[in-house]
């Protein structure tokens, strides 16, 4: 076997590489979700398309999408795309060291920082492995997400009601399994069930896509909790 042949095969081989792929697979299910919704509610297939490779942030766009097909005003749909990515600034910190120190690797680095770019990241030891990780995970989800939603998009123009075929359920899915294994905590699950909660009960009386923003009222459950109350638990 040639050198060549030997080195494709240890890349295939790699655990990182198969685990990134799987990723890259249901992020692109769900890109496809994310086009088939928007165009069948009136949004323009290059308006998406454009969205998705300037933004590159899934439950963002979603939000966007269902605010200002509800009619609500762009800035609202600004704003509550920065709440929702305020999570970046710690992450940013923790990574921002993997980017290099050109302003062209930081731009790019910053785009493509990501929950599972930075996930993959951190679960490595050293700082090889962790930059490693962190651009094959971000550039692979890219490659995989603008493309999902403009393919996704042209199903939508052919597809009257998306939910028919279950496209609708795709991002809740996939972020359900994501955080699947830090239920375990019960901080996290305690905000989890808090701002599950306020979505359910906020969802008849405002407009479409702002319960999810007001949902974001349950991250302050997973805060500490007064040392009484703690040792009372």
């Amino acid at each position: 076997m040639s050198t060549v042949q030997r080195t494709r095969t240890g890349f295939w081989r790699d655990a990182l590489v198969r685990d990134v792929l799987s990723m890259a697979l249901a992020m692109a299910i769900v890109g496809a979700s994310l086009g088939a919704i928007a165009v069948s509610k009136g949004v323009p297939l290059w308006m998406i398309t454009l969205m998705a490779a300037v933004v590159f942030a899934g439950g963002s766009e979603f939000m966007a999408v269902g605010l200002i097909t509800a009619g609500a005003a762009p800035v609202t749909a600004v704003l509550g795309g920065l709440m929702l990515n305020a999570r970046h600034l710690p992450f940013g910190l923790a990574v921002g060291g993997l980017f290099g120190r050109s302003w062209p690797a930081r731009l790019v680095g910053s785009h493509l920082m990501v929950d599972e770019s930075v996930a993959f990241a951190m679960a490595q030891r050293t700082d090889a492995e962790k930059r490693r990780a962190y651009w094959l995970t971000g550039i692979a989800l890219y490659c995989a997400w603008a493309p999902s939603v403009f393919l996704g998009g042209l199903l939508g123009q052919g597809v009257g009601d998306p939910a028919a075929f279950g496209l609708d359920a795709a991002m809740p899915a996939a972020l359900l399994a994501l955080i699947m294994p830090s239920l375990r905590e019960f901080r996290t699950l305690r905000a989890v069930a808090v701002g599950a909660l306020i979505a359910v009960l906020t969802t008849p009386v405002l407009p479409e896509g702002l319960p999810v923003v007001v949902a974001l009222v349950g991250v302050a459950a997973a805060l500490p909790l007064p040392k009484k109350l703690e040792g009372a638990r």
